[in-house]
């Protein structure tokens, strides 16, 4: 276990390193069109979802829906990117802070994790060509489908299909983890959360639910990492605005694990869930009138 965990580390690392630098020379190249986004609100943005992130209630659905509702960017063609972009630091620090605290049998992790990093590397090729139109109707269904496994997990109905004690998976329960994140991990580029099906899945699989955090931190961190300089080179995001939101999000991020790290967000996951059932109907209804206009 140490041994993969060590290397997964330094994997995370390197590809940290690697969107660090293509993230920072993106913005020093085009710093005199960085975007009309409003700054402080971003900050605020990722401050919020990446300190409800950290507890496990995801940032993707909760980013998209406080996209919507400031009308924060004027085209949702860059919503892909600039949810996968600006949340990738949070996302490492979270992935650091998990991958230490909470054991994980070490082929299961390595091996989901780097499922997960494949997915994206495709992934992130095949929505930066979507137009607009189909992201919207897209991002509108798997948010629907999100808010429905976030609400199967509030009912308890997930947990009684098979959740567990275990710490790992072998065997046809692996490949079945390894595929799933594989296409969890390609999902995540068009702007559809990971940690919500990837919590179902961990639960179903018969794993401990704690597996879950580092599991999905750690995909969504290396994921992340690697597919999100995609969106970089095309120059579909908002540099501005996912610059504030990194650095919100990694403040949200420390104040969520070192303070309040075990606050009670069942109510709050109500409401987000709420939340989010419009956010995609809305999404839907923008994506659909497009389509047939």
């Amino acid at each position: 276990m140490f041994d993969l965990l060590t290397l997964l580390l330094v994997v995370l690392g390197a590809g940290g390193v690697y969107f660090v630098a293509l993230f920072a020379i993106d913005i020093v190249k085009n710093k005199d069109n960085l975007g009309k986004e409003n700054p402080i609100l971003a900050f605020f943005i990722g401050f919020v979802t990446d300190f409800f992130d950290t507890l496990g209630i995801g940032s993707f659905a909760p980013t998209t829906m406080l996209f919507q509702v400031t009308k924060f960017l004027k085209n949702d063609k860059l919503i892909p990117g600039t949810l996968n972009v600006s949340h990738t630091i949070p996302v490492l620090a979270e992935a650091f802070i998990f991958l230490t605290a909470v054991e994980v049998e070490g082929i299961t992790l390595f091996s989901m994790v780097i499922a997960a990093i494949a997915g994206a590397i495709v992934g992130a090729r095949v929505v930066n060509k979507l137009p607009e139109k189909k992201i919207q109707i897209f991002m509108g269904i798997c948010l629907l489908i999100t808010a429905g496994l976030m609400l199967a997990g509030q009912m308890g109905w997930i947990k009684g299909l098979g959740v567990g004690t275990a710490i790992g998976l072998t065997g046809g329960k692996l490949v079945i983890g390894v595929v799933g994140n594989f296409i969890l991990g390609a999902l995540m580029m068009a702007g559809v959360g990971l940690y919500a099906p990837c919590m179902a899945m961990v639960y179903m699989l018969g794993l401990d639910p704690k597996v879950a955090f580092p599991i999905m931190m750690a995909s969504c961190a290396g994921l992340m990492a690697i597919g999100s300089p995609e969106f970089i080179k095309a120059g579909n995001y908002t540099r501005i605005g996912s610059l504030a939101i990194t650095i919100g999000g990694v403040i949200g991020v420390f104040v969520a694990a070192k303070i309040v790290k075990d606050m009670d967000v069942s109510t709050l996951l109500w409401v987000v869930i709420a939340v989010v059932i419009i956010t995609a109907i809305s999404m839907l209804k923008k994506g659909l009138s497009k389509a047939t206009a």
